[in-house]
Formats: structure tokens, C-alpha cells, sequence
């Protein structure tokens, strides 16, 4: 038995603790039996550096297609770059609205106990992105956002940036094994709003970047081709567009092409929503089955807990069995 096997077993037998083994022993049964997943990342995993578990899921194959937000999409970069300049607040929950001014003019944006460096990591981000997407404007290309910021990781003077180990990007990860990701509004992201200025000066073109009908078009092609005939596992950490955007593709292809896919093969989800009046966020799984993502045989799990404490402790299990 494994080190977290045993720990699940002696420690984990109820409750929500009881949910994380049964997601996680249902994730091991999915990939074992030859079928693929995709994890979708809400919030700000990133900057709570879940790339040093979840860049090792990738490398070892657990996972073979990533949804996240545009804010998931450049933080863990920004991370990578910027990691030395970040500045941590355990008393975030004590600070005043004039302390909160005073972290903005020594330019710092918080998210929760972690505060990002504007110029170490947006600006310097910024510089680079702005050459990816100058060249490909010249070029005549239209990428995905992630497109670019592949191309970015592949630069050699790029890797001289890093400030961390490059092994604890997730995105590192990825973009080493070509990983597709769907990043649905990629617009409520900083390097969007980055991106938009440039548009409105006149110096790109919004069509440079392929919008989020174009994500669901490739992803409307990715599962057919990938989902064999019993489906694709969905691991979902949070809610959000994340989530809601991707599961969508199947009951499009069933229902709006007429196609005829099998249903998402495994579903979890990782919450600290509650279930509420019109929560998708907060909604049991079971409510899915009504909407043609998930049937009634489909392996269901919610786990109602802090995503940064399970899911590594998840993948950790993952990848020992």
C-alpha cells in the first residue's frame, strides 16, 4: 500500500475526507482503465502554486487536457518570473483600506495572503507578449492566448528570467508536452486587458487572438477524438467559467450537432460553494444529469473543502497508485 493510501485509510473515513478517497481511488480506476482527463483550474491556483503538484500529474500522464481562466493561465508564469519579488500577508485579514492603498502604491496586487509584483511580474510578462504577439501580427498568424505563452516558454532568453524552479510550473509542464488547454474568458484576465490597450492605440488587432468560440470549436473536435467509447473524466477545482465552459462540449456535440459522444466518464468537483438558488458553482452533481453532461451511472463526487489543501493531496495519490 502507498504512503497516502495508508494515510487515507487510517486517517480519511468520513465525511468529506471519505469523499477525497473515493475521488481520488475513482480517479486512479479511470486512468488505469485507459481513459483520459481533463482538470479545469477556477480561482487562483496558480499563484497558490499548485504547480508543484499538478505539474508532476502532467508529466506523468494524468492528465491530458487542461480548462482554466486566463488568471490560472498567466499567474503561474508570473510566479516563475517574479517568484523572489512576491510578498506574503498571513494578517490579510487584519489590514486596513489604507493598507490597502499603501501595498498598491508599492505595487502590489493581493490576492488573499500573496502579493504579486507589478513590474517583476505583469510588466515583464508584458514585454515579452507584446514581441509574441507583434511577430505573429507581421506574420499574419491568430493564436490561441496559450499559444502565446508557449511561445514564450520556449525562448531561451525567457528561461533566464525564472526565479524558481521551472519543475513547479505547471505550465512549464504543459507546454513541454504540447498539452492542449481551453482557457474560456481569457478577456477577465490582466494580459487581456493588457492586450485590449494595444488594440485601442491601434498597434494589434483583436482578431490577432482566437476567442472562446473558437476554444469550444477545437474542443468540440479534441473529445470525439479522444474520448474513445466510454468518455473523458472531468476533475474540476472550483466553479466558474472553468468548468461551466468546457463540460458544455458534450451536450452541444448530442444535442446541437446531432452527434452521438458518450457523456463525461467521471466527474469531481472541489468546492467551497454552497449549494444555493441558481448556484451552477454550488450545484451537487447530480443536477448535471439533466443537462446531458453526466448520466446516471457516471462516477459523482463533490468534495466541500479548501481546493489548495485536496487537490494536492489528490494528485499525490494519483500519482502513487
Amino acid at each position: 500500500m502507498s504512503t497516502m493510501a495508508q494515510f487515507f485509510s487510517n486517517n480519511y473515513r468520513h465525511f468529506n475526507a471519505a469523499s477525497l478517497v473515493d475521488a481520488s481511488k475513482g480517479y486512479v480506476d479511470h486512468i488505469k482503465s485507459g481513459k483520459k482527463m481533463m482538470i479545469t483550474l477556477a480561482g487562483a491556483m496558480s499563484t497558490a502554486e499548485l504547480g508543484v503538484s499538478l505539474a508532476e500529474m502532467i508529466r506523468q500522464d494524468k492528465v491530458q487536457i487542461i480548462s482554466c481562466t486566463g488568471a490560472n493561465l498567466e499567474e503561474d508564469i508570473m510566479n516563475l518570473i517574479a517568484y523572489n519579488h512576491y510578498k506574503r500577508i498571513p494578517n490579510y485579514r487584519d489590514l486596513s483600506p489604507e493598507e490597502e492603498e499603501e501595498l498598491l502604491a508599492q505595487g502590489f496586487n493581493r490576492v488573499t495572503d500573496t502579493c504579486i509584483p507589478e513590474e517583476t511580474a505583469f510588466r515583464k510578462l508584458q514585454k515579452y507578449l507584446f514581441e509574441e504577439w507583434s511577430n505573429a501580427a507581421k506574420a499574419g498568424e491568430r493564436l490561441f492566448p496559450h499559444d502565446f505563452l508557449y511561445r514564450i516558454l520556449r525562448r531561451e532568453d525567457f528561461a533566464k528570467e525564472f526565479e524558481t524552479d521551472a519543475k513547479n510550473s505547471w505550465m512549464m509542464a504543459a507546454c513541454e508536452k504540447n498539452l492542449p488547454i481551453i482557457v474560456p474568458g481569457w478577456e477577465d484576465s490582466t494580459t487581456a486587458n493588457i492586450f485590449a490597450s494595444y488594440c485601442l492605440t491601434g498597434e494589434l488587432e483583436p482578431s490577432l487572438v482566437k476567442n472562446g468560440i473558437e476554444y469550444m470549436m477545437f474542443l468540440a473536435k479534441w473529445y470525439p477524438e479522444n474520448c474513445g467509447d466510454s468518455g473523458i473524466g472531468f476533475f474540476q477545482i472550483g466553479g466558474g467559467i472553468a468548468g461551466d465552459f468546457p463540460i458544455c462540449v458534450v451536450p452541444m456535440l448530442n444535442q446541437d450537432m446531432e452527434d452521438d459522444v458518450p457523456l463525461w466518464s467521471y466527474f469531481c468537483q472541489i468546492s467551497d460553494s454552497t449549494t444555493s438558488y441558481g448556484s451552477y458553482s454550488g450545484a451537487v452533481p447530480n443536477e448535471k444529469i439533466t443537462w446531458g453532461k453526466l448520466s446516471s451511472k457516471t462516477p459523482r463526487f463533490i468534495i466541500e473543502s479548501d481546493a489548495t489543501i485536496v487537490a494536492p493531496l489528490i494528485f499525490q495519490y494519483v500519482l502513487e497508485n
